[in-house]
């Protein structure tokens, strides 16, 4: 008995001597408030009735994010020095918290679809074989798979955590919660149910590849610098120690794994099957909120992990750049079908904002900020519009089925217009912003081989853009074809992404100071 008083006594010393973990609640609190959230509609689905959680679920998850969104402001208008929080996990700077709120503020609108019940895209119940009896009786019974919510909870506090990630393993971490939901509810379409399955599937082998490449990346890195701190990484950089093979090794399975989620040529196969095959909310999620934490991710290991070496990964982002943003805009005029049209533009793009990362400066960083919500904003409203298009078979996802909308619906087919032409980057919308931002950052960056590129692959994405104009508004219209369905919450959607497009467009220089402002401060370390 004595023996164990003693053992007691010095585990008891031992726990003294273990100093607690100081945590900046206050400063990661929108990161809390959504994974609090998410973590409360898991209760929801055991503890609360089937006919009463989507009308608990939907309010929750717009009280959790818009709750975020307002803590993101505070901090940023708040006086308090910017930091690395959490015990050196996570960075709160000017960056991260103009990139969490341009997230925030996408998974808003993102949720809108998702929430939409006169034209639901997801499936009534997932565990049942597609066109089986138990799934035609479900949704004959009106039942509503409301596990997206938290699922859409989890996934953005991935995103939100992603970019803020000042260590690896963090990020790694971000990574997974961002991206395991996402594997889930690409697998919960409504309509080709199989293809959705095929897609959700395809996402999680190749995304499970990814995560494998950065985690070894990770491992690798550790074994050049002795830590995986991003600071700790770029200070080993400058004092020139350890091997030059681990380094370089490290370096490229971990880019591997980062460009993989933006959806970068060569590592952007997944992106058309899972954006054809998902339900077109969750393909609005991805495109928009997903892009902008994969290129935060980016933008903080490169700007503050490998700063040191940038004459080394430079060239390589040029070819990365180069290749996306041809092969994007290229493979894109053979497409017949809306969503992989739109996937490959996505590819396009993301050479667009790997052009902003190469310039290496405040403009760049400042430039890719704005592009980035310019861009979320039309994705979303896109993809919305594309869900009130549908004939009997649900969405009208050929471009063939398109032909002649312009006259049943003109006023849909000129607002899906003028997101074409925000995508093309014609004056007066957001995009040609967006564009000029990251292509003038990029030829003071001494990249103008780069933008002249990136000029040319716009006029070729231009083609296939007016080419689905003229389809709706110059071609005869069906006698069986598509009709508008009248979605409350999809149509408020789209009147948002169509002003934010807009007046990103006429009047863009408020955002482009606050992008200004938080790239002056570029990442704490």
């Amino acid at each position: 008995m004595s023996s164990t008083r003693q053992v007691g006594a010095v585990l008891a010393r031992g726990a003294s001597d273990i100093p607690s973990p100081h945590i900046e609640y206050g400063q990661i609190a929108p990161l809390l408030v959504v994974l609090g959230v998410a973590t409360l509609g898991v209760l929801v689905e055991a503890f609360v009735a089937r006919k009463h959680r989507y009308l608990v679920q939907v309010p929750l998850a717009f009280a959790g994010l818009i709750a975020a969104f307002v803590w993101t402001i505070w901090l940023g208008f708040h006086d308090k020095p910017f930091h690395v929080a959490a015990e050196g996990a996570l960075g709160v700077d000017q960056p991260t918290l103009f990139l969490q709120g341009t997230i925030l503020v996408l998974a808003v609108l993102a949720l809108l679809l998702i929430a939409e019940r006169r034209a639901s895209s997801f499936t009534a119940q997932a565990s049942a074989l597609p066109g089986s009896e138990a799934e035609q009786e479900t949704a004959a019974a009106g039942i509503t798979q409301t596990e997206v919510f938290p699922l859409l909870m989890f996934a953005v506090g991935g995103m939100v955590m992603f970019p803020a990630a000042s260590d690896l393993l963090t990020m790694f971490v971000a990574l997974e919660v961002m991206s395991l939901p996402l594997y889930l509810l690409c697998g919960l379409a409504r309509r080709r149910r199989l293809l959705s399955q095929e897609a959700a599937v395809k996402y999680f082998l190749l995304g499970a590849f990814s995560s494998a490449f950065f985690l070894y990346g990770t491992a690798l890195l550790y074994g050049y610098a002795g830590s995986v701190r991003l600071s700790a990484i770029g200070a080993a950089l400058g004092r020139n120690v350890g091997s030059e093979t681990l380094l370089l090794g490290g370096v490229a399975l971990l880019s591997v794994g980062l460009l993989f989620k933006l959806g970068a040529v060569p590592f952007h196969m997944w992106k058309p099957d899972v954006y054809q095959g998902a339900p077109t909310p969750i393909t609005a999620l991805m495109a928009s909120c997903v892009v902008v934490a994969a290129t935060g991710g980016i933008l903080r290991v490169y700007y503050v992990a490998l700063e040191n070496l940038r004459w080394d990964w430079r060239p390589a982002l040029w070819g990365v750049a180069i290749l996306t943003m041809i092969g994007g805009a290229v493979v894109a005029i053979t497409q017949t079908d809306i969503k992989r049209m739109l996937a490959y533009s996505s590819i396009a793009h993301a050479g667009f904002l790997l052009t902003g990362v190469v310039a290496t400066s405040p403009d760049g960083l400042s430039g890719t900020l704005f592009y980035l919500a310019a861009y979320g904003f039309a994705s979303i409203g896109a993809f919305a519009v594309i869900t009130m298009v549908r004939d009997a078979g649900g969405e009208a996802g050929h471009l063939s089925r398109w032909a002649g909308l312009g006259r049943r619906s003109p006023l849909l087919a000129g607002v899906f217009a003028f997101f074409l032409l925000a995508f093309a980057g014609i004056p007066l919308t957001s995009g040609f912003t967006g564009k000029f931002a990251v292509f003038k950052a990029a030829v003071e960056g001494g990249a103008t081989p780069l933008v002249v590129v990136g000029v040319l692959s716009s006029a070729v994405a231009a083609f296939f853009y007016v080419r689905v104009i003229v389809v709706m508004f110059f071609s005869e219209p069906e006698a069986d074809g598509p009709t508008v369905v009248a979605a409350p919450a999809t149509a408020t959607a789209v009147a948002l992404g169509l002003a934010a497009t807009v007046v990103l467009g006429v009047l863009p220089q408020p955002v482009l100071d606050m992008a200004g402002h938080a790239a002056t401060q570029m990442f704490v370390r």
